[in-house]
């Protein structure tokens, strides 16, 4: 019998090979790569340059970091091509972002506060606050993100796909196309006999 770590491993190594569990892996390295986005921009504007104070600092951050993360998820980790859809994927997502935006204000004002507190001339801890207040803010809507994600970038229905088409514009009276020349002479072809009976014209 295997010890439970090993089990347990063995069983998580199973999940990781699933189209589900490598959706999750991708999901977490686009994660990783918006958040060390936002960190550096976060750093750039509030720490090294001094543009903003706290809040509007976080909120250029967490602005300019949702660009990426919206190709990243639509195009790598749900696998997504094509033309965007505005209300059906645009929208919704900008939605749930501004959400973890707001969150992320409240957040930076927290840290604001302490720091202007406790910290007033330091402002490499305030910088720290600020950054631990972003991930924080991140880290709680995590997994509220990837189910909304989840549902937006999901495959529809061959029905639902057909109908963002317009249909074909048949009058009355007209006999639809059944088999084009090119595929009939195809078509009767491939019943011909193969072989030295067939007939040769």
């Amino acid at each position: 019998m295997r010890p439970a770590p090993v089990a347990g491993l063995e069983r998580l190594a199973q999940i990781c090979r699933t189209p589900a569990g490598k959706k999750m892996i991708r999901y977490v390295l686009q994660s990783a790569i918006t958040t060390a986005v936002s960190f550096i921009v976060l750093g750039i504007v509030y720490g090294v340059f001094k543009l903003w104070s706290e809040v509007p600092s976080t909120v250029f951050a967490n602005v300019v970091a949702t660009v990426p993360s919206y190709f990243l998820n639509r195009n790598w980790v749900w696998g997504k091509s094509g033309r965007s859809h505005l209300v059906r994927e645009v929208a919704p997502f900008w939605a749930a972002s501004i959400t973890g935006i707001v969150l992320s204000i409240f957040a930076a004002t927290a840290a604001r506060h302490v720091g202007q507190t406790y910290f007033l001339h330091d402002h490499g801890i305030r910088t720290g606050l600020v950054e631990g207040a972003n991930l924080l803010a991140f880290g709680l809507l995590w997994i509220f993100k990837f189910l909304v994600f989840n549902h937006l970038f999901r495959d529809l229905p061959v029905a639902e796909v057909v109908s963002e088409h317009e249909p074909m514009d048949v009058r009355p009276g007209d006999r639809p196309v059944e088999n084009p020349p090119v595929a009939r002479h195809l078509a009767e072809d491939s019943t011909r006999p193969v072989g030295p009976s067939a007939h040769v014209p």
